[in-house]
């Protein structure tokens, strides 16, 4: 298994994906590590000094104005992870919980933070035995960052908290035990070092980030069949077109469908005498709708490039210049704003999709039998299976309401504009679970128009899908139970759809 160097700076999404997936390890890099040594001499330095280092020696937010004592500094730190561990809510899934340990890691490893080495590297140790900390979801407002939720990964460090270790759920002293790991005694910093910070959403936002790069191409090989299933033409797809007004997913989704749609016979079959003038923006506009969304996640992937790799700790230790400065890097605005923007243009993926759907049920505009059942009327077919993706599409609706625009201060108004970018993060995921399960409904609704078409046969890719698909769900024949079939297409684009989408834009 390839090993990842850590070292705060290169970290890729890509990366990201495979460590978090355990597809690839990772170390703490030596030249990091050298770093980190560096800057925690300044702290220790600077405490020798007698000077007030904010979290270190005094208390936190509004009470930074108390001074600790040195004999209590450690003492601060062990009890500022059990008062900010206030979690509430279902735990965060196992992805989230990983990318949270290698992000924290990663902010440490810039060596701007003031801790020990020994920190980070007990970290990653979690992470590679995945001995995973019990985060729940709720609690945080985003404002120094996760607080909440970062306490809780910061637990299991001191043996305290909650852990997942091969899906028993232990108390954490025991799982470090039998994996041949020790908790630490918390130095000086080392508690605030763990939870300033905006690892939470961060991983969160990459995760989605992550599944919409996959959902955009989705989209336009769903869109692809569906337009032929309803015998649509692919003149709007035309690359001269979208060379007029260039924008840059526009262009590639454009491309994409064109491809699809190359070779198919039901494309011929109705090129000459046929009477639609024009196709419903739902197919004719793909291009535009999809592509916009993917210069959202465009924009999306390269903050988190920036994100992912930056130091969000307070106060930083600039060792270079011997100075420990306060500022507000774990402020989340940058990903509150990014979560809110990403889950608007999927649920724009999940709009368009469904009333592709209620184009293919529709026999008035389809020429297809009504609901795309051979037997209407016996048969109710996909009738509902429309009515679930417009619920779905209706809820997105509700949870595309932005995050980001609120704000209630909170610490006794020392943080007084908070990002929200942890609930932003949070209904994200929602606003994927349900546009894959829109794009779900779609496939199996044009698989069906495709098998009503027969014996003539769509493009090469088309019909490779088309095939898969039905090796996991079979064509309609007469009224079954819709929701194995529903789940069973979801399950599908989630685990087996990555080879008919590797040759797309």
């Amino acid at each position: 298994m390839r090993v990842i160097r850590v070292d705060g700076k290169s970290l890729t999404l890509g990366e990201f994906r495979r460590i978090v997936r355990r597809e690839e390890r990772c170390e703490l890099d030596s030249a990091a590590r050298e770093r980190i040594v560096t800057a925690h001499r300044v702290i220790l330095d600077t405490l020798a000094r007698g000077e007030a280092i904010y979290g270190v020696n005094t208390g936190f937010g509004d009470l930074a104005r108390i001074r600790i004592p040195d004999e209590q500094m450690g003492s601060l730190q062990e009890r500022l992870l059990v008062s900010h561990a206030a979690g509430v809510g279902e735990p965060l899934a196992d992805e989230a919980v990983r990318g949270m340990l290698l992000l924290r890691a990663n902010t440490l490893a810039r060596g701007y933070s003031g801790v020990r080495p020994e920190l980070v590297e007990l970290l990653l140790a979690l992470l590679d035995a995945d001995l995973l900390p019990v985060v729940p979801a709720k609690g945080s407002v985003g404002a120094s960052g996760d607080l909440a939720p970062l306490s809780h990964l910061a637990l299991p460090l001191i043996g305290r908290g909650q852990v997942r270790l091969k899906g028993d759920l232990l108390p954490a002293a025991e799982a470090l035990q039998s994996c041949g790991l020790e908790p630490l005694v918390l130095g000086p910093k080392e508690g605030l070092a763990l939870i300033n910070g905006t690892q939470a959403m961060t991983s969160l936002l990459a995760l989605a980030a992550l599944a919409a790069h996959d959902l955009a191409r989705i989209a336009d090989l769903i869109g692809a069949m569906s337009t032929d299933a309803v015998r649509g033409t692919d003149g709007p797809f035309d690359r001269r077109l979208h060379e007029l007004r260039p924008h840059p997913g526009q262009m590639a989704s454009a491309a994409n469908l064109w491809h699809l749609l190359q070779g198919s016979e039901i494309r011929e079959s109705h090129r000459e005498g046929d009477s639609r003038v024009q196709d419903p923006y739902s197919i004719r506009c793909m291009p535009q709708v999809h592509g916009a969304a993917r210069d959202l996640l465009a924009d999306v992937e390269g903050k988190l490039a920036i994100e992912m790799n930056a130091v969000t700790d307070n106060p930083l230790v600039l060792a270079d210049d011997g100075e420990i400065v306060s500022g507000g890097n774990f402020h989340g605005e940058p990903m509150a704003l990014a979560a809110d923007i990403l889950a608007m243009g999927l649920a724009e993926l999940g709009s368009i999709s469904e009333r592709r759907i209620d184009k293919l049920t529709d026999s008035v505009f389809s020429g297809l039998p009504a609901f795309l059942t051979e037997d209407p009327g016996l048969n109710s077919g996909f009738m509902m299976a429309q009515v679930t993706a417009a619920a779905l599409a209706s809820e997105n609706k509700g949870l595309t309401h932005p995050a980001s625009v609120d704000s209630i201060p909170t610490s006794a108004e020392k943080e007084d504009h908070v990002s929200m970018g942890m609930g932003a993060a949070v209904k994200l995921q929602q606003v994927v679970i349900n546009t894959r399960q829109i794009l779900a409904i779609e496939l199996l609704s044009a698989a069906q128009g495709i098998d009503l078409l027969r014996p003539l046969e769509s493009s090469d890719p088309i019909e490779a899908l088309h095939k898969a698909v039905r090796r996991r769900v079979p064509k309609w024949e007469e009224d079954r139970e819709m929701a194995p079939d529903l789940a069973a297409a979801a399950e599908f684009l989630d685990s087996d759809i990555r080879p008919h989408i590797e040759a797309l834009r």
